[in-house]
């Protein structure tokens, strides 16, 4: 008898029992397809990520001991601490908020929250162009985020409240520096428009650069700028900090290629040359203005090197990296003079060296950057003059943004915790009026005499440093 077609077929229960095991036998095969589909990890890659993630987190504590070399010995520990807290803060607000802010998909303007909590964020590929898992990506862009906001203090060291300085630069790294990353480096508008900035030039010194200007204008200057000199207390310290930069600066340029790549050597030799240019017009103009080369001034000379070729490391030649680096020397020596001899009280210069230095990088970035090395996009000089235009909309975007945000929220971290010491705490010393410690203590220490004009909230951090009442 033959079957109406117009019939629905029944299956019987062993018919789809076996429907079912054959399923269950295909269902390794189909994932396995599947995972075969996305992205691998590459080792090789993760390996040179790993080490580039260690090296640029060491260059926090570095920026510690560079920025306490150039205070008084007085301040040197709350100097110093300024850069280790924001290891704390920042670091975990990045991995709570900000990371997802920087680069989960959203808008042009900022990521979503899909990656808050460092939900979907696991051990697969970050992508096609980052073959590294999804958690090393978000370990090494977190050690950027942490050094820019501690990059801020050097404008106001000696005189910014601890509490206040720690609660404003979280709120600085979730509110400013989350957007600009996603601008830049997360599909932002920066991004579409063709903005180059290889590992940070406009993201992280432009950005730093003017957060800091702007704190020192709102904080004011510290009770003795210039009615006496402000001398450092340990040159080498600041030459150790200097070099200790360097070294990490390896991790921050070239690693930010994501790859054991032609271009993460393209990055490190860059970030080898171009500062040695910038010290080498540094010394000729010290030496040409005052007849002397001083040490400050090498270190100084160092960092701005480095600052300058952060955008272009991986989009120049090493050629051009040496005439870059030799160029950047110029406007941040001549700011640096000048912003000695106004009120402005930018304490560690923090001014010219990085928001300078990274705007005069960035901009040549548009005028060196050569396809036949990166692969992206030409400059100026080789037939592109658009791309110099476009850097310096991405630096104007960049110093709004930041400027303006920095502004309102010091104003609303004032209104929650004063913003600076109290006159007679910044002529104690930061140091024991912050954190009740002293750098330095002459044999077991001894009895602090207090004087009476000292607030009563500041005794208990002054107790005797060696122990007897």
């Amino acid at each position: 008898m033959e079957r109406d077609p117009l019939r629905p077929r029944k299956f019987s229960p062993s018919r789809i029992a076996g429907l079912a095991t054959l399923f269950a036998a295909l269902s390794p095969a189909l994932a396995f397809a599947q995972d075969a589909a996305a992205p691998a990890v590459n080792q090789a890659d993760t390996a040179w990520m790993l080490i580039s993630t260690a090296l640029v987190l060491l260059m926090t504590p570095a920026l510690g001991f560079f920025y306490g070399g150039l205070v008084r010995s007085k301040n040197s520990l709350n100097t110093m601490m300024m850069s280790y807290i924001a290891l704390a803060f920042v670091g975990v607000a990045w991995a709570l908020i900000v990371f997802s802010l920087a680069f989960a998909p959203g808008n042009d303007y900022v990521g979503d929250l899909s990656l808050a909590l460092l939900r979907n964020v696991g051990l697969g590929a970050q992508s096609a162009a980052a073959l590294i898992p999804q958690v090393l990506f978000m370990s090494y862009q977190g050690t950027f985020a942490i050094i820019t906001a501690a990059l801020i203090s050097g404008a106001i060291v000696e005189r910014m409240r601890f509490t206040a300085y720690t609660l404003f630069i979280t709120l600085w790294a979730v509110l400013i520096y989350g957007p600009i990353a996603h601008w830049v480096w997360g599909g932002g508008w920066l991004a579409k428009m063709g903005a180059l900035d290889f590992a940070g030039g406009t993201v992280v010194h432009v950005n730093a650069g003017v957060a800091a200007l702007v704190a020192a204008i709102v904080i004011g200057p510290r009770k003795d700028f210039a009615r006496q000199a402000i001398l450092p207390h340990n040159v080498p310290f600041t030459l150790l900090g200097a070099g200790l930069l360097w070294f990490g600066w390896f991790g921050f340029n070239a690693g930010s290629a994501v790859a054991a790549s032609p271009i993460a050597g393209l990055a490190f030799t860059t970030t080898f040359l171009a500062p040695m240019g910038t010290l080498v017009v540094w010394t000729l103009l010290d030496l040409l203005r005052n007849g002397k080369a001083t040490a400050i001034g090498a270190a100084t000379a160092i960092v701005v090197g480095l600052v300058a070729i952060t955008p272009a490391a991986g989009f120049i030649s090493p050629i051009s990296a040496l005439a870059l680096g030799a160029l950047a020397a110029f406007p941040s020596y001549y700011v640096l003079l000048w912003r000695a001899s106004t009120r402005l009280d930018d304490s560690l210069d923090v001014v010219a060296a990085h928001g300078v230095g990274g705007t005069v990088g960035a901009l040549l970035t548009g005028v060196f950057a050569e396809k036949a090395w990166n692969g992206v996009a030409d400059g100026l000089l080789f037939g592109n003059p658009a791309q110099l235009g476009i850097q310096a909309v991405a630096v104007g975007a960049a110093i709004l943004f930041s400027g303006v945000g920095s502004f309102v929220l010091l104003k609303i971290v004032g209104v929650i915790i004063p913003l600076r010491a109290d006159s007679a705490e910044e002529g104690l010393g930061m140091d024991v009026s912050q954190h009740g410690e002293e750098a330095y203590v002459d044999g077991e220490g001894a009895i602090l005499v207090l004087p009476e004009h000292v607030a009563p909230s500041v005794r208990p951090a002054m107790a005797p440093v060696g122990g007897r009442s």
